[in-house]
């Protein structure tokens, strides 16, 4: 009803119509309710969702394509975007996001997601429009599990956003719980839509991802570490048929525990090896489940204090294997033993960058691993991936799996390309300048490598001097730390070349970075950031600017670990 004062209004203005502008009136005024109809249900019902993932190895790109594929067979149309190509500011304007990421490293956000992980950790306004989920992907044998995951939903709510649903953690083996996860999203976001439109979502439950083993033999297994060496260096080369790998990529290796240690746990325990136990939904005998199963040589803090709940024992926080756990804190029987076993992290897979190449060398696969060692209790360890490849016989067969690497790779044939390659480091520039050799590349390769000493930690050294020689290599720079009073690192030699580094850099020099993080890996990305800033008369933020445009044309990438 029109209150008096429109009421007059209204019939003025119809008090001298036509019957023709009435009638046009009429379909003019049912087309303005229609409207404001189809309005209120728009607004009311959940119809756009945009999807964000940051990943490292594609797994949160697959879940967030499929989330999305499911999403509109029920009419709800789903954006998914990359976070290193979503447009910032664009979040201030979103309704209900899905972040889906991993964590990288040392809980760390992969190069894909840290952009938007830095965009939020400093962003000003206040984000009480949004409705969000985070799905965070991870490995529960590393400490800081999920820890970008856990960092992205913690800042979207203190910027005022709120939960659809709570943060879901998942493990290396993920599908369970993230189709978990987005059926309670879905049925949240239903459960707020206008009853008008009805939008009832069934989840169908998604293809399980996996990665395709192959199987492989050793051909050679070689410590080409010299004499006197306090390392143990193996290069392995490995028979294989039908498998495509780029330079870049990575080998993923399931290491199996000793056979000596295992044997020790049961002796122990005093368990029948023969007992069966169902571990991941799965029944085998417990011998296998120390073998080939669970990682009894790393147990975590985390499980260290699981172990101490189940047993009901006081146990220091510290990382220690399963045998001596069981040796100073026995169990009470082989059932609470049992009940401990099938709570421990599976074995994860090792990645090994790959030091061989698809031209030079068809049908091999070629691998370089140090021989961890560390002290525990005064006692030397080694770690379980290392040791394991270390004693591989000529003949073994084993499988893995190849994890590509699409943010490490070859610049084109004709670019020049600077390596920054110290230890094993030198494993992915031995593949890059193998490729090139083979397949006559006319870039400029230039090579840094560093290890303790000259005579015994040279590694490739042969390969690398013939590859001078026939002009593969346009120039090498050494380190080796150790052969003087001072330790020299890479970084030390680039300093020394700063300004031809700062001119390749110039023309369009390609940058890589591989080997360990810290501190070789940070180490190298100060002094790079000292040259651009003395060479081009920068300041500190115009070279950080500078570093950040190579990373977006592609011509910064490290692989380090």
């Amino acid at each position: 009803m029109l209150v008096d004062s429109k009421l007059k209004i209204w019939q003025q203005l119809i008090s001298n119509i036509t019957k023709e502008e009435l009638v046009w009136m009429n379909g003019y005024l049912n087309g303005m309710v229609q409207a404001t109809i189809n309005d209120t249900v728009a607004t009311k019902s959940i119809n756009k969702i945009t999807i964000l993932y940051g990943t490292e190895t594609g797994n949160a790109k697959k879940l967030a394509s499929e989330f999305a594929s499911q999403a509109k067979k029920k009419s709800i149309h789903a954006k998914v975007v990359s976070m290193d190509q979503y447009r910032l500011t664009d979040l201030s304007k979103e309704e209900y996001l899905l972040c889906i990421v991993s964590t990288h490293g040392e809980g760390e956000p992969p190069i894909a997601a840290k952009q938007f992980y830095d965009y939020i950790h400093t962003y000003q306004h206040s984000l009480n429009h949004l409705k969000y989920s985070v799905l965070a992907l991870g490995d529960t044998s590393y400490p800081l599990f999920c820890k970008t995951g856990e960092e992205v939903d913690e800042q979207l709510n203190k910027l005022g956003a709120s939960r659809i649903v709570p943060l879901q953690k998942c493990d290396v083996v993920y599908e369970t719980e993230a189709n978990a996860w987005f059926t309670a999203v879905c049925l949240q976001l239903n459960a707020n839509a206008n009853s008008i439109i009805d939008i009832e979502i069934k989840i169908e439950p998604i293809k399980k991802i996996g990665k395709q083993i192959f199987t492989g033999s050793v051909l050679t297994h070689i410590n080409i570490n010299d004499k006197g060496s306090n390392r143990a260096t193996f290069h392995i080369e490995i028979a294989t048929d039908e498998v495509h790998y780029q330079c870049g990529d990575s080998i993923g290796i399931v290491p199996e525990n000793p056979d000596e240690i295992v044997n020790a746990i049961i002796a122990t325990v005093g368990v029948d090896p023969s007992t069966t136990v169902l571990f991941k939904n799965e029944t085998y005998t417990i011998f296998d489940v120390l073998k080939y199963k669970i990682n009894i040589i790393h147990l975590t803090e985390r499980l260290v204090k699981l172990y101490a709940e189940n047993t009901q024992q006081q146990i220091p926080a510290a990382r220690m294997n399963l045998l001596d756990v069981l040796k100073q804190y026995p169990v009470k029987d082989v059932a609470q033993f049992l009940q401990i076993v099938i709570q421990l992290n599976a074995i994860s897979p090792r990645l090994y960058t790959i030091a061989s190449s698809p031209a030079a060398h068809p049908s091999e696969i070629h691998v370089l691993a140090l021989k961890e060692k560390y002290t525990i209790n005064n006692v030397e360890q080694f770690g379980l991936c290392s040791n394991y490849l270390s004693q591989m016989a000529v003949g073994t067969t084993f499988q893995f799996f190849v994890q590509a690497n699409k943010r490490f790779r070859l610049p084109p044939p004709d670019k020049d390309m600077i390596m920054i390659g110290p230890g094993t480091g030198i494993a992915a520039f031995r593949s890059f300048l193998a490729e090139r050799d083979a397949t006559g590349a006319t870039g400029k390769n230039w090579l840094f490598f560093g290890e303790q000493h000259f005579a015994s930690d040279f590694l490739y050294q042969t390969e690398i001097q013939n590859w001078v020689e026939t002009g593969v290599l346009t120039k090498v720079n050494v380190a080796f730390s150790h052969d003087q009073a001072e330790r020299i690192y890479v970084q030390h030699k680039m300093m020394q070349h700063a300004a031809e580094m700062y001119n390749w850099l110039q023309a369009g020099a390609y940058f890589y970075i591989c080997g360990k993080k810290e501190p070789m890996g940070i180490e190298v990305e100060k002094t790079l950031l000292s040259i651009i800033e003395q060479q081009g008369n920068s300041t500190n933020l115009q070279a950080k600017a500078y570093v950040e445009n190579l990373e977006e044309q592609g011509r910064y990438e490290k692989d380090v670990y």
